[in-house]
């Protein structure tokens, strides 16, 4: 018997591939299966169909708008990223111009999966812990990008654009959402620099209450400063656990 990888004790703290062991010149079997798993899970979750009627009925009572993007089918979205960032001329139609503090977007982005599995708890978590703040109406959007969420908060005429987006896949998780918040969001804009990240949204990585906890402490700090992306820093204090 071989002696144990000294790297072995890190995968108590860890989903990353550590530890995995030889066979000769290769991987063991095991270990070969695995990866080709979670693969073929990260494909499932980049072309999975997005189900946005079934996520609108779970945001009930509450009314969401159904849009789509550019995009003509899920192959033109993978394809043609910009057709992503752009709402086609029904779904613009359907939005009308308020005065609202802040827009949230749910997209299905790059895994509807992880749209499915923990999009609606977010979305309601974020409401319910700002609710000082005038939201518009929920929009859920079909093969939307990160960009999209510029065009329906400015046509909302909201002040911020809060976007619940599928992350990309990877070989340790499938189910990520990433939320991403821009002040005074312009359509066009493509410039990450403008905007703040909050990635790895899921429960085994980032807490959803965690989550929406940074979140809400980032839009009132964007509401002080006027800015996000690069002028406003990420230093929330971290959100203690309950008694008991």
């Amino acid at each position: 018997m071989s002696a144990p990888d000294e790297w072995t004790a890190l995968t108590a703290f860890t989903p990353a591939r550590l530890a995995l062991g030889r066979a000769g010149n290769g991987l063991p079997t095991t270990r070969v299966l695995e990866f080709q798993l979670a693969h073929a899970r990260a494909q499932d979750a980049v072309h999975a169909p997005f189900d946005a009627d079934a996520v609108a009925r779970a945001l009930a009572p509450d009314a969401a708008i159904l849009l789509r993007t550019q995009a003509a089918d899920r192959n033109d979205y993978l394809m043609n990223p910009d057709r992503g960032r752009t709402l086609d001329e029904p779904s613009a139609a359907k939005l009308r111009r308020g005065a609202f503090d802040a827009a949230l977007v749910i997209a299905d982005g790059l895994s509807a999966t992880a749209i499915h599995a923990y999009g609606v708890s977010l979305t309601k978590l974020v409401q319910a812990s700002a609710t000082a703040l005038v939201w518009a109406p929920v929009t859920i959007v079909r093969n939307g990008r990160v960009a999209v969420g510029d065009e329906i908060a400015s046509a909302l005429g909201a002040q911020m654009a809060v976007v619940l987006i599928g992350e990309r896949p990877g070989l340790s998780a499938a189910d990520a959402i990433g939320i991403y918040l821009t002040w005074k969001p312009v359509p066009g804009v493509t410039r990450d620099a403008r905007r703040n990240c909050i990635s790895n949204v899921r429960p085994s990585g980032l807490p959803l209450d965690e989550a929406a906890h940074r979140l809400v402490w980032l839009m009132t700090q964007a509401r002080k400063l006027h800015a996000t992306g690069v002028a406003l820093k990420e230093d929330a204090p971290d959100l203690l656990p309950l008694p008991g």
